[in-house]
């Protein structure tokens, strides 16, 4: 498996930006997409959310190969909110938040961010979530159902993050009907996953006040290098046939993996391990 650096940009034009990164589908972190004079870089911590949001129970993700037989995995326990951030800052933990609407519960908080737009207006800023993680945490490797062009920022803490493009799907060991990797990136077990040798992508760390750019149908794995949250907020697919596939995902690959998944229980999950594993092998076939 090999990684290289994203490329780190401020003072992009948007035709810079589109020409270079948006529209060529590459990744970027860029420095300035949140202007540094947000109200939530001064005015948001731990403190405050407890304060304005503590009693809400929230739904909490575990280890990244929890619910590997299912599209979408399911959460494992449920907590205050409250309970929950002083949990991820007191000690190191896999419990996650995933796709957490803070916003939506108290939309005054969207006044706090103030966007440097360089997409001419695509980016869906009604629609932010929250992602929160302890230190060590991690997701399990995936692209994401929709086919969106999304927009991580970091608030607080640090995450590293690998992106693959969506054409490495086979040495990735994609279960087919799913949109996720059966293999641990981490620790790589070339042995039982060979094709992971073959994999090229990026990597890319943000740290507060930072924006990466996770173009449509990119694979990525996010590692909490530290406990801390990011907010994320999604732009359309660009071209017809990945807002094709976005629908598709949505309206009945999910729908019908799930149908198939009740009725066959483990023998579905076997029938695409096997499929998936199939697929790798002549995947490395052809790059040999």
């Amino acid at each position: 498996m090999q990684l290289k650096k994203t490329d780190r940009r401020s003072g992009l034009s948007s035709k810079e930006f589109l020409d270079q990164y948006f529209n060529k589908g590459v990744p970027v972190i860029l420095e300035d997409f949140v202007s540094k004079d947000s109200p939530a870089f001064s005015k948001w911590n731990y403190d405050y959310f407890k304060e304005i949001a503590g009693d809400h129970v929230i739904e909490l993700y575990g280890k990244e190969d929890t619910s590997n037989d299912r599209a979408k995995s399911a959460p494992v326990t449920k907590m205050k909110f409250s309970e929950y951030l002083d949990l991820i800052e007191r000690e190191p933990t896999d419990l996650r938040i995933f796709l957490f609407n803070l916003i939506k519960l108290k939309p005054e908080l969207n006044n706090d961010i103030i966007y440097n737009d360089l997409t001419g207006g695509k980016v869906l800023k009604w629609l932010p979530f929250l992602f929160f993680g302890g230190e060590g945490s991690s997701t399990r490797n995936h692209f994401d159902i929709d086919m969106s062009h999304v927009f991580i920022t970091q608030y607080k803490g640090i995450k590293r993050i690998w992106l693959f493009p969506l054409d490495q799907s086979d040495l990735m060991y994609k279960l087919p009907y799913n949109f996720h990797s059966i293999a641990n990136l981490k620790n790589p077990d070339y042995a039982k996953y060979p094709a992971l040798k073959y994999l090229n992508g990026y990597e890319a760390e943000i740290h507060p006040g930072e924006t990466l750019l996770m173009p449509s149908g990119y694979w990525h794995y996010i590692q909490y290098v530290t406990e801390g949250y990011s907010i994320s907020v999604r732009a359309l697919p660009s071209k017809r046939m990945d807002k094709w596939r976005g629908f598709r995902n949505l309206v009945i690959t999910r729908h019908f993996d799930n149908t198939m998944r009740k009725i066959f229980k483990d023998r579905w999950y076997q029938y695409k391990i096997a499929i998936a594993t199939s697929r790798a092998n002549r995947a490395i076939k052809k790059i040999k």
